[in-house]
């Protein structure tokens, strides 16, 4: 494991998620820990930094909840870029899960596995399958950040593309064809994916 990886996961998580109180005091620390990153890795990640030590955080809990909670081109769970709401997305949750379980770790806050911050989390406490996810995950980083275009958070994309291998040309052209039609359509329950705490009871 490279030994920076873990602290920019970690700091890419943070400013990836909801503003809120407990994830706002932590942006000073977070902005000493850049210092000892990659530019291309430290540069976008700061930028969010500084957006979010900057704004009223009445703001950014708006401008959060407007941009991630109503707008589902720009979904922080990865596994709905390329199979949307239908029964192969439960599949690929499964595959999820198995990773965090693998690495020995149980998964908090109702979020489900596939929830960016939560994978970038994963990806610091272990380097085998927090990343694994994330490169096999790469095609809803790259539509994440298009749909970004505009908005400071895709600067964190920016920032967690970096740290992975250049997009291969198949994945490209994959993403091509999302962009255009979307991802499928075939609503179905997820609630079996919920996470759990870490002391393995349910919340």
């Amino acid at each position: 494991m490279t030994a920076w990886r873990p602290v920019a996961a970690r700091a890419a998580s943070l400013l990836l998620r909801y503003p809120d109180v407990s994830v706002l005091a932590a942006v000073p620390t977070i902005a000493a820990a850049l210092d000892g990153l990659p530019p291309a890795v430290a540069a976008p990640l700061r930028r969010v930094a500084d957006h979010r030590a900057s704004t009223d955080p009445g703001r950014l809990a708006a401008e959060y909840v407007e941009l991630f909670d109503f707008r589902r081109r720009c979904c922080l769970h990865l596994t709905y870029y390329t199979c949307g709401d239908t029964r192969r997305r439960g599949e690929a949750l499964v595959l999820f899960a198995g990773g965090y379980k693998a690495a020995g770790l149980e998964l908090v806050d109702g979020e489900l596995p596939d929830y960016l911050p939560a994978v970038l989390d994963l990806a610091a406490a272990s380097d085998d399958h927090g990343w694994r996810l994330l490169r096999e995950n790469r095609i809803g980083l790259d539509l994440l950040s298009g749909a970004l275009d505009g908005s400071v958070y895709r600067h964190a994309i920016e920032a967690v593309r970096a740290m992975l291998p250049p997009a291969q040309p198949g994945d490209l052209a994959a993403a091509v064809r999302l962009a255009r039609t979307g991802p499928p359509v075939e609503q179905v329950g997820l609630e079996p994916f919920g996470l759990v705490d870490t002391t393995g009871g349910r919340r």
